[in-house]
């Protein structure tokens, strides 16, 4: 005879009760030191906040799980295997708690994430074979809404859907419950996730070998997070999408030695390598050291050593071409154009600002290089020009453009919202060429930047009637000009149409959309979305090396300035919101 049992779901939240305790406690606790604040709103006038360019404090924490609780059926130690996946510290032993001692031993809990959308909606179908007090093994499947995943290497994908994850039970007579069968791999729900798990960017050279290209992978957080970080980068691969645009100083027969990077007492680490790297160059050197100084930001480690049997190499660091820190924003009122400054004045950008003025049609886009001697302008009838000090060239005329967006070599992009694969890019003095390969299989294109280090475009498309932002790397010859775009990689989707797209750092992308409210997406490229209110009357967006130097300009003239989780007015009577190349 065999029984089969299905839980109630109240009853499962209240196993999991206890389990889940002192993550609620934390999360609890953090509201109540942010005493004052209220949730974010979804519509409305903007609010006062914290001083424009203040972060919020928020300080991450790694909940802790428990352990089985004695007399625990198999349905309950399967509810607290899964959620013991909070906790990864000590090879997430107390997961293995859960385990019959042989399955611990194999077990690997990194072989990736399941990441679904609440451990509440999680449903439980356990069947016990002959009758319960004598049943030796047991099977328990459980229903996922899944929404993302995470690869052993640590990137992560979207993927909605239901997933089924099954396990298998055993006890010895008169014992307890463990699990002998399951996947490799932790589960973890939406909010937990970034509570686990801590974003890094793996950093790679673009072909040019002068700007460092992120590439987001997602890490367990707990002590060792510098060797995981350190064996991805040079072990393993760039992101499919990502590979062709980029180029590692790490040669295939060089490798990492040993199982971990020990960092001393002033958070120096030294990386073992094969003796291959004796015979690297001083240039290949300093490129290594590049890559893992700039890779392990956020870690703690502050210095990097290379070592061959246990003797440090002489290696120095790269010099970069980095975008500017503080571009100030840029507006064009109906008096000037210029960079908007403290108290509504506004400075005028050599050369820029008086040639702007003689244009006597109405302007609806500025894109202005780093060093503030090129801008690309559209007009109201959609024609382009490249416009600097004493000249105003037009460089595409086509119908339907959007909004044209500047790379960090010069060369204007453009591309008519009904075409997405005819983007082409311009330079004054030359002819326009057309990139190969670009959006396929999109029906139309209303927003598109290129990135900072000019290696990666994103955009928002229209494929089989569904809004998407995705981004592709870039395919450039010696000279830099684009020849083709690599295969389009999905960021996220919308609902509403897109009002403004912009690059935020260099590992995201902020996208303003009416859905109906006007809403701000931020997009990781490589992680999950999060979606705040914006301005009421939002109609573009400008970016910046960070969250709070995004601008959102309204309908009504005025320009916002994030304060927190609010919006405050900055300027007003602006006629367009100028951008800079690569935000």
């Amino acid at each position: 005879m065999s029984i089969h049992v299905v839980a109630h779901p109240d009853t499962r939240i209240r196993r999991r009760t206890g389990i889940r305790l002192l993550a609620v406690l934390a999360a609890i606790t953090a509201m109540l030191l942010l005493a004052g604040c209220t949730g974010l709103p979804t519509s409305g006038p903007p609010n006062a906040g914290l001083t424009i360019g203040e972060d919020e404090e928020n300080v991450p924490f790694t909940p802790i799980a428990q352990g089985p609780e004695p007399g625990a059926d198999p349905e309950q130690i399967v509810a607290g295997f899964l959620d013991a996946s909070m906790t990864p510290a000590n090879s997430w032993e107390i997961a293995r708690q859960f385990l019959t001692e042989e399955f611990s031993h194999t077990w690997q809990p990194e072989a990736g994430v399941a990441i679904d959308s609440s451990a509440f909606k999680r449903q439980f179908d356990a069947s016990v074979h002959a009758d319960e007090e004598d049943a030796t093994t047991a099977e328990v499947r459980v229903t996922l809404d899944q929404v993302a995943s995470v690869s052993a290497d640590g990137v992560y994908s979207a993927e909605k859907g239901t997933a089924k994850a099954p396990f298998r039970l055993v006890r010895a007579a008169g014992g307890e419950w463990r699990i002998a069968e399951a996947r490799d791999g932790v589960t973890l729900d939406l909010d937990t996730f970034g509570q686990v798990y801590e974003k890094f960017a793996l950093q790679y050279f673009d072909q040019s070998w002068t700007h460092l290209v992120p590439d987001v992978r997602w890490f367990p957080r707990r002590p060792a997070m510098a060797t995981s970080i350190v064996r991805t980068l040079i072990s393993g691969e760039p992101s499919d999408w990502l590979a062709p645009a980029v180029r590692t100083a790490f040669s295939s027969d060089i490798d990492m030695v040993g199982d971990a990077v020990t960092v001393d007492a002033a958070q120096v680490a030294s990386v073992s390598l094969t003796r291959a790297a004796l015979s690297a160059s001083t240039t290949d050197l300093a490129r290594m050291r590049t890559q893992l100084e700039q890779s392990l930001v956020g870690s703690g480690v502050t210095d990097v050593r290379l070592v061959v049997d246990g003797v440090p190499l002489e290696a120095g660091v790269v010099s970069l071409d980095e975008p500017i820190i503080d571009p100030g924003v840029l507006v064009l009122t109906g008096e000037t154009f210029g960079t908007a400054a403290a108290g509504g004045e506004i400075a005028p950008v050599t050369g820029l600002t008086a040639q702007i003025a003689k244009i006597g049609e109405p302007i609806t886009a500025i894109d202005v290089s780093t060093d503030a001697l090129l801008a690309s302008v559209q007009l109201r009838d959609g024609r382009v020009f490249a416009v600097s000090d004493g000249d105003s060239v037009g460089v595409d005329e086509r119908g339907g453009l959007i909004a044209p967006t500047l790379d960090p070599f010069k060369l204007i992009w453009t591309v008519p919202a009904r075409s997405p694969g005819e983007v082409r890019v311009s330079r004054a003095d030359a002819a326009p060429r057309t990139v190969a390969n670009a959006w396929p299989g999109a029906e139309s294109i209303s927003q598109m930047r290129v990135s900072s280090d000019g290696a990666r475009v994103a955009a928002v498309v229209t494929s089989n009637g569904e809004r998407r932002v995705e981004v592709a790397s870039i395919l450039r010859d010696a000279d830099q000009t684009p020849l083709e775009l690599g295969p389009p990689h999905e960021v996220g989707r919308l609902i509403g149409p897109a009002q403004g797209l912009s690059w935020v750092g260099a590992d995201s992308v902020a996208v303003l959309s009416a859905a109906p409210d006007a809403v701000l997406t931020m997009h990781v490229i490589g992680g999950p979305a999060a979606e705040s209110a914006a301005p009421d009357g939002a109609i573009s967006v400008a970016g910046a090396k960070t969250v709070t130097g995004l601008r959102v300009l309204a309908s009504d003239g005025a320009v916002y300035a994030q304060r927190g989780s609010f919006w405050q007015e900055s300027i007003s009577d602006v006629l367009v919101l100028g951008t800079r190349a690569g935000y």
